[in-house]
């Protein structure tokens, strides 16, 4: 009888056990089962659903709503951003005291194509005094007082479209008269043609595959995170996210994380970011190798007006910044 109470004690165990195991394994099964039809929720949750009509028709969404305005989020950022931004759009730079000369053109030449809206944050003090004594608006991060926009990030709930500037850029249209504003990012393109700017199917070969050895490849140049648009939306937010936690925890040039988290797509346990992006016309929005290696070359094209330089592929950026204006202005 004892044997017996011993063999029921383990018995009884084994199948609270297996209880747990089925409990364990419903949950899972329900939650596979939620994730099945995610996609489906989610459309249901951004709007109506709709037939796609007839062939060739059909034409999806481009331009993610912005979020939901926060003014409490950062009140003092918020009223210096409501007396320097036109349209909720306004163009942002940050420079320290290693780039003065740079940033004095970099103002100089906004302020001759008549751009109002524009704000520069000063990493160190000198640079945030020279920018006051010549007229140019300010935020100052101010570690005494409650600035989320340092500490949480916070002012991305003040809902503006922001043109984030380097300060080795000449500026000689007003770029707001020239963006789509159709993506959740506008950028400009490292690339120096239609090819390496728009992309190409880029072919290599490898002879041991016999006749499969040409490999194609879509090939484009890298997003300028130097100069590009971005609009207030999810996507836009996580993008920046996903970039500032990676840039904190990985010793990586911000410019190849910046790519990677708006290129590569979901694979295995990677979930690629769903943003909508455009790049922006070569030749209005120059970087210097195209300037010094094509325009310059070129009557017809060296009649054109771009909307900015960047030299980005040149040391000596200020003699470049001023050569550059001589050339196109």
């Amino acid at each position: 009888m004892n044997m017996l109470k011993l063999e029921n004690v383990a018995v009884s165990q084994k199948n609270a056990e297996l209880e747990k195991e089925v409990r364990e394994l419903m949950e899972k099964l329900k939650l596979a089962e939620q994730g099945k039809d995610q996609a489906q929720k989610q459309v249901l949750a951004l709007g109506k659903q709709q037939k796609a009509g007839p062939f060739g028709t059909v034409k999806g969404s481009r331009t993610n709503p912005a979020v939901v305005p926060d003014e409490s989020a950062n009140p003092r950022l918020a009223n210096i951003l409501e007396k320097v931004a036109v349209n909720r759009e306004l163009i942002v730079a940050l420079a320290n005291s290693n780039v003065k000369e740079l940033l004095e053109v970099w103002f100089t030449n906004i302020k001759r194509v008549g751009i109002l809206n524009y704000l520069m944050v000063p990493l160190d003090e000198d640079i945030g005094e020279f920018c006051e004594s010549n007229g140019v608006p300010v935020y100052k991060r101010d570690p005494d007082e409650d600035d989320s926009v340092g500490r949480t990030g916070g002012s991305r709930a003040l809902v503006y479209s922001v043109l984030l500037s380097d300060v080795d850029i000449v500026y000689l249209q007003n770029p707001f008269d020239h963006l789509y504003r159709d993506s959740d990012v506008e950028s400009m393109s490292d690339g120096h043609d239609n090819r390496t700017a728009y992309g190409f199917d880029d072919v290599f070969d490898e002879p041991g595959m016999d006749w499969t050895r040409d490999g194609h490849t879509t090939r484009i140049s890298v997003y300028n995170c130097g100069f590009f648009y971005i609009r207030p939306t999810i996507p836009s937010i996580e993008l920046l996210d996903r970039v500032a936690a990676r840039l904190s925890q990985e010793n990586a040039r911000d410019q190849a994380v910046f790519n990677e988290e708006l290129f590569f797509p979901s694979h295995n346990g990677h979930e690629g970011l769903h943003a909508a992006k455009r790049t922006m016309d070569f030749y209005l929005f120059m970087n210097s190798k195209v300037l010094y290696r094509t325009v310059r070359k070129d009557a017809f094209l060296s009649k054109m007006k771009p909307v900015i330089v960047h030299v980005n592929y040149h040391h000596d950026k200020l003699l470049r910044m001023k050569g550059g204006c001589r050339i196109l202005c």
